[in-house]
């Protein structure tokens, strides 16, 4: 896995990392967001996922391979999202000891007698089987994320398997996480003011989350830019400029720099896929993404149709091949990004299923 560094113009201050509750926190991320996190510039070993600091996670899933050493266990995990190595170390009494000599029997004692050496050995299985896991078992791991030889892994500092006969502890993961995704993780980090008085997050990144949560507020499936402007003049000054020696100093109106301010929040917004223009025309009219039901619609009846046909019943359609399609037959100005906002929304809601990475079938 190739290193993804991140802009060191786009990481928040580092004295301002503890503001966020999550940077002190097991973040409980998806494995496939651990693996794509890019990495700190300034500080190794500090991750971020939406601006928001990573340093430890802590996941759940299903052992797929596994190695074993004098002083760890490797084991490699999968949530269903992708696969990541745990190092999981071995205590000192594992590493002493090894695996119980009476590992797999079961001692029959006499009612009543208290045998100290039989109980500790019963002690040490229980401690082995709980650190000992077989491929297809479930295991819990917390601990800091390390990238060594360019390959993303975890640093176990707590690990145990997780007895779940009736499948209760994955549906509640199932059920939590993503609501923190909804609640935390996918909302950006927002700094406060530094000592100076000036805000460290700039007036485009405002902008753009005043409109963002504007048309999630307001349910919005279609606007035109004047609909929002007045929400940005807030930010912009409304007193004239003017030089050191406190002379006006010539520059674009409050109302031009609205404008473009505007215009950069509504690109980005763009770039993000959280909206689209479905005709480029002079008329202005944007459309919200995961509102827009025609669009949904329409990339439900692509995924219906095309896994009808034989090359893609088995396995789906292909992100790529559903935006083509959705470009032939809806609109030329849909993005990927927003076809991604799409289809995840599509299959939260249980109208579709991805079938493996970037495919997707009728659920």
């Amino acid at each position: 896995m190739a290193t993804n560094k991140m802009d060191p113009a786009d990481e928040p201050p580092p004295l301002l990392w503890g503001l966020d509750p999550v940077f002190s926190a097991f973040a409980k991320l998806y494995i496939r967001d651990i693996l794509e996190m890019p990495e700190s510039t300034q500080v190794p070993g500090i991750y971020f996922y939406n601006l928001h600091p990573i340093f430890k996670v802590d996941i759940l899933g299903t052992v797929v391979y596994k190695r074993e050493r004098d002083d760890f266990f490797c084991y490699g995990v999968d949530d269903g999202t992708g696969v990541i190595n745990c190092l999981c170390w071995k205590n000192d009494l594992l590493k002493q000891h090894g695996k119980p000599s009476g590992w797999g029997k079961h001692s029959d004692d006499a009612e009543g007698d208290f045998n100290v050496a039989a109980e500790l050995e019963k002690l040490q299985q229980f401690q082995y089987s709980q650190c000992h896991l077989d491929i297809g078992e479930l295991l819990r791991v917390r601990g800091p994320v390390k990238t060594s030889r360019q390959q993303r892994e975890i640093m176990a500092s707590t690990y145990y398997k997780v007895n779940d006969p009736m499948m209760a502890v994955q549906i509640e993961w199932m059920m939590e996480v993503p609501e923190l995704y909804r609640q935390c993780y996918d909302k950006p980090f927002k700094l406060h003011p530094d000592a100076s008085g000036e805000p460290v997050m700039s007036t485009l990144s405002k902008a753009t989350n005043i409109i963002r949560d504007f048309l999630k507020q307001k349910s919005v499936v279609r606007f035109r830019p004047y609909d929002v402007l007045d929400l940005l003049h807030p930010l912009v000054p409304e007193q004239p400029r003017t030089d050191s020696a406190g002379e006006p100093v010539a520059g674009p109106s409050a109302c031009q720099q609205a404008r473009q301010l505007l215009k950069e929040a509504l690109q980005i917004l763009q770039d993000e896929g959280i909206v689209y223009r479905k005709l480029k025309s002079q008329d202005e009219v944007y459309q919200v993404t995961i509102h827009d039901k025609d669009l949904l619609i329409a990339i439900k009846d692509i995924i219906r149709e095309d896994c009808r046909r034989e090359k893609y019943a088995e396995k789906g359609c292909h992100l790529l091949h559903i935006l083509s399609a959705v470009r032939q037959r809806y609109s030329l100005n849909v993005s990927k990004a927003a076809l991604e906002l799409v289809l995840k929304s599509l299959e939260c809601n249980s109208d579709i299923v991805s079938t493996s990475d970037n495919y997707y079938t009728m659920f």
